[in-house]
C-alpha cells in the first residue's frame, strides 16, 4: 500500500512539489502569525482604565509615566501612549498621533492574512494546471496506440487528479488559516478603535477634577 502511494504522488509530476512548498509555506506563515497575534491579544483594560483614571486626575503626563512602567506591548496601550506623548499639544495633536499609532498596528496585526488569500487562490489553480496537463497526457496515449491499456492512461490521470486534490488542500488550509487570523486580528484591533474614540474625551476633562465615582477596596462606585 505505501509502495501504491508513493508511485502515485511520483507519477503527479513537477507540479505537485510545487504545491508540497506552497503548502509549506502556507503552514509556516500561519504559525508564525498566530504566534505574533498570540503575544498582542492580551487584555488592555485594566491598563486602559488605570490611564483613564490618572489622565483625569494628574494628567496625561503622569498617565503616560506609569504605563511606561506599567503598560503591556499591545497595540491598544501603544495607541494610547501615542495619544498621550502628544496630548501635551492639543487633543487634534493626540488624535493625530493616534491615527498614526492605528495605520502602523494595522499593518502588523494583518500582515501576512494577504499572502495567505493569495496561496488560497493560486493553490487550486496549480491543482487546475496539473489536471489539464495530466489529461494532455492520458490523450496522447491514445495517439500513440489505439488501444492504450489501463497502465498507460493511469499515469496521466494519477496526475490530474493528485494535483487536483494537492491544489484543493492548500486552498481550504490558507482560507482556514486566513479567517482565523482575521477574526483574531478584528479582535485586537476593536480595542485600538476604542481607545482612539475615549481619549480626546479624557483629555476634554481638567486635570484634577473629581470623578463621578470613587474607588472603595479596588471596586469603582457610583
Amino acid at each position: 500500500m505505501n509502495l501504491n502511494l508513493l508511485q502515485l504522488l511520483a507519477s503527479a509530476g513537477p507540479l505537485l512539489w510545487v504545491l508540497l512548498a506552497l503548502s509549506l509555506y502556507v503552514v509556516y506563515l500561519a504559525a508564525l502569525r498566530f504566534q505574533v497575534l498570540g503575544r498582542l491579544q492580551g487584555s488592555p483594560d485594566a491598563t486602559i482604565e488605570r490611564a483613564r483614571v490618572t489622565t483625569t486626575a494628574s494628567g496625561p503626563a503622569a498617565a503616560l509615566a506609569e504605563m511606561d512602567w506599567n503598560g503591556l506591548p499591545t497595540p491598544a496601550v501603544t495607541v494610547l501612549r501615542a495619544g498621550l506623548g502628544r496630548a501635551e499639544r492639543g487633543t487634534g495633536a493626540a488624535v493625530g498621533a493616534m491615527n498614526a499609532a492605528v495605520l502602523a498596528e494595522d499593518a502588523r496585526l494583518y500582515a501576512g492574512i494577504q499572502a495567505l488569500g493569495t496561496a488560497a487562490q493560486v493553490g487550486p489553480l496549480l491543482g487546475l494546471l496539473g489536471t489539464v496537463i495530466g489529461m494532455v497526457r492520458s490523450f496522447l496515449v491514445f495517439s500513440q496506440t489505439t488501444s492504450p491499456t489501463t497502465a498507460q492512461l493511469a499515469t496521466g490521470i494519477s496526475e490530474a487528479l493528485v494535483n487536483t486534490g494537492a491544489g484543493l488542500i492548500v486552498a481550504i488550509v490558507a482560507y482556514v488559516a486566513r479567517g482565523a487570523l482575521r477574526a483574531r486580528a478584528d479582535r485586537i484591533a476593536v480595542d485600538m478603535e476604542r481607545v482612539r474614540e475615549e481619549l480626546p474625551g479624557w483629555l476634554s476633562r481638567p486635570a484634577g477634577k473629581p470623578l463621578d465615582f470613587e474607588f472603595e477596596s479596588g471596586v469603582a462606585r457610583r
